[in-house]
């Protein structure tokens, strides 16, 4: 099978294709690196919430709720404050009364640029990056320099994506990570969204406030919270508004799994949804429920986790020094 990169315009803007191993996948640097589509040709499935229809300037109006994105700094902080261990920074408050919060950052909505894009006999890749400076006009909010390094790769293991964070400041860079995850509701062609299950190993519960802020209260898991261990949570036609937990292991074929598993019961057809250890938390949302699609959320630190007087390894935020780095991965694939 010809293993396949290319450059072509889409929605207004240009657009990175990647074939290989019977996927297709499409990255738009313009839109943060976002993977607007991942569909997998052969088996019928299209994993992102995806429309032929967008264009660019639909797509940056909501940018969170479209493909994969890629955010920083993720969720919210309280009254726009973000405290380092060098600094306190005041971000724009963007999420009105009630909650009062800054949320989602900026790096979904920045024209990235494109590093490479090539293919070889296993794999089809595609590197882009952003360059973090006083040219971004975030910048007189957070006075960090960093460099944002991207790379999909395409292959019959499905689509892996590394992120990479280098801080090129004298200051210390605060890591929180997340990626607002859209999958396509049904993501099989043909399917009913009745028929979707979600497989998610969680821990215990973080329960937040009315601002979506965390009490710093954890509970047990209750009946509802165990269908995602379960695998009968059905995550669309019912409202799920931000459920968040710790992230556990469980065992996909017989070997250490760190993710959740997507199923279409009738067809049995699976999205496999891999993550980096560095990954700790899950937040599960779906736009009430009715817009098919479904958001199950990766974290590298709980909400609002640097304003928070826990230890770091328990709220997962951490920060990074001048010159060094931190990356984080992911892997999309069918399971049959």
């Amino acid at each position: 099978m010809n293993n396949t990169t290319q450059m072509m315009q889409w929605g207004g803007m240009s657009c990175v294709r990647l074939d290989a191993g019977g996927y297709t996948a499409l990255i738009a640097p313009d839109l943060g690196s976002n993977v607007i589509r991942l569909c997998d040709v052969k088996n019928g499935l299209e994993f992102f919430r995806f429309s032929d229809t967008n264009t660019y300037e639909d797509l940056i109006k909501s940018a969170e709720v479209w493909g994969l994105p890629t955010l920083y700094l993720p969720n919210r902080f309280a009254d726009g404050n973000l405290r380092t261990s060098d600094a306190t920074y005041h971000l724009p408050v963007n999420e009105k009364e009630p909650y009062n919060n800054h949320i989602h950052g900026f790096l979904h909505k920045r024209r990235h640029t494109i590093v490479e894009h090539k293919s070889d006999d296993n794999c089809a890749w595609c590197k882009t990056e952003y360059l973090y400076d006083e040219n971004d006009e975030f910048f007189p909010y957070l006075p960090i320099k960093f460099k944002a390094e991207f790379t999909f790769t395409l292959s019959a293991c499905g689509l892996e994506y590394e992120f990479r964070l280098t801080d090129l400041s004298a200051r210390k860079l605060p890591i929180s990570v997340a990626t607002h995850t859209t999958i396509n509701s049904p993501f099989v062609l043909g399917a009913k969204e009745a028929d979707e299950r979600l497989t998610a190993p969680i821990g215990k519960r973080w329960i937040l406030n009315d601002r979506c802020l965390p009490t710093l209260e954890t509970a047990d898991l209750s009946v509802h919270d165990q269908e995602y261990r379960s695998g009968k949570r059905c995550p669309v036609l019912q409202v799920i508004d931000n459920e968040m937990y710790f992230a556990e292991h469980m065992e996909l074929n017989g070997e250490d799994f760190y993710g959740i598993i997507a199923e279409d019961r009738a067809s049995g057809k699976k999205i496999g949804y891999e993550v980096s250890e560095n990954y700790k938390f899950w937040i599960f949302w779906n736009d009430r429920g009715f817009n098919q699609y479904f958001c199950p959320e990766p974290m590298s630190a709980m909400i609002d986790a640097p304003n928070l007087d826990i230890p770091q390894q328990l709220s997962g935020y951490q920060e990074i020094g001048e010159g060094e780095s931190v990356t984080f991965n992911q892997r999309f694939f069918t399971i049959l």
